[in-house]
């Protein structure tokens, strides 16, 4: 338990007053004072849910996002007696890890309205665009103004022992004549959460990336893909917002990439010979009259869609391919690795050497 916080004011070397500590009217009010000032838990979090409604009918009082995309789960002890605030905290925290990018964009809608773009606001807060991976790693805090032994030691054993990222942030309110104060203090030194945290996810991640293989995800739409317009013109593309297009600036020359269609496979292999363009500026190097892509008529007619919009039209990575399939001929087996981003670092040893062998590159 943390220790007493006592508060006094000081007139020049002597003890004036000691502030009084208050009980707070209701947890409302610190919900309230946490929504609109979420820097007081932490300075890295957005907040990106409130009274978030679970599959099985139950609500987290708040969900923030990090710059890194760990989600943390913020629930207020309320009146809960001590088994049921962490349990029900590690319940939520089962159905956290399986949400998906589209699943926070939802939650942030239903909180925000549409009004607020989830991803302007994560590039508002941390001056950089949306990581590559969201969601891979999550952690719990249960916010507080006091805190039984029992509920204490449950909590400290499942850090100790186990890692669990769990910890409980104490708030105090104290009054001085009109004037209201906050303090906080912790249960466990956040550091160290951190700590094992970042050990933790780099036990789970053994592999490293080799600097230059990555997947990408085939654009479609209504049932009909691109995959017919990137092996003819020689690029992929990504179009609908940041969230999409983002990702292809990773794309440089002389990468590999392995193109896939989600939820069917691997189709062909390439290399990078132009970094991301918007697709109005693309000249198509096999076509003889140097035509723009946007001026050809493509099987893919919805790449063209707002064209006119560069926040939302299609934007195209040039690429040489080096061996390609049908589409009816997509290669996949229980194992592979998959992400809904538009590309990412193929790091896994297994999936890379697999589409190695299928495709017969050394």
């Amino acid at each position: 338990m943390p220790i007493e916080t006592g508060i006094w004011r000081l007139s020049g070397n002597e003890l004036s007053k000691k502030i009084n500590y208050i009980q707070i009217d209701s947890e409302k009010k610190l919900e309230e004072i946490i929504l609109n000032n979420v820097g007081i838990i932490g300075e890295d979090y957005l907040l990106i849910g409130k009274q978030v409604r679970t599959s099985y009918g139950k609500y987290i009082d708040l969900l923030a996002i990090n710059r890194e995309g760990k989600i943390t789960i913020i629930e207020l002890k309320k009146d809960k007696t001590p088994r049921e605030v962490v349990a029900q905290t590690l319940d939520y925290a089962s159905w956290v890890k399986d949400l998906s990018y589209e699943d926070i964009l939802q939650i942030f809608k239903d909180t925000f309205g549409n009004n607020k773009s989830f991803e302007k606001s994560f590039v508002d807060k941390y001056d950089d665009n949306l990581p590559e991976e969201i969601n891979e790693e999550h952690d719990m805090l249960i916010v507080a103004t006091n805190l039984d032994n029992e509920t204490e030691r449950i909590i400290n054993y499942l850090s100790k022992y186990y890692n669990v990222s769990i910890n409980v942030v104490f708030f105090k309110f104290f009054k001085n004549d009109s004037s209201e104060y906050l303090t906080r203090s912790w249960l466990i030194d956040p550091q160290l959460i951190e700590e094992k945290a970042i050990s933790n996810l780099i036990q789970n991640k053994s592999e490293t990336w080799n600097g230059h293989d990555f997947v990408v995800n085939i654009e479609s739409s209504n049932d009909v893909s691109a995959w017919d317009d990137y092996k003819k013109y020689g690029f992929i593309s990504a179009s609908g917002g940041q969230r999409y297009i983002s990702p292809l600036s990773k794309l440089f020359i002389g990468a590999r990439i392995f193109a896939m269609i989600p939820g069917k496979g691997y189709l062909g292999v390439g290399e990078v010979v132009k970094t991301r363009t918007n697709i109005k500026d693309f000249i198509v190097e096999n076509n003889k009259e140097g035509k723009k892509l946007s001026e050809i008529d493509l099987k893919a007619d919805f790449l063209k869609n707002q064209i006119e919009d560069n926040d939302m039209c299609a934007y195209v990575v040039g690429i040489k391919w080096i061996k390609v399939n049908e589409e009816n001929n997509a290669y996949w087996e229980k194992g592979l690795k998959a992400n809904q981003n538009t590309a990412f670092r193929l790091n896994s040893t297994f999936t890379l050497e697999k589409l190695l062998k299928h495709f017969g590159i050394e």
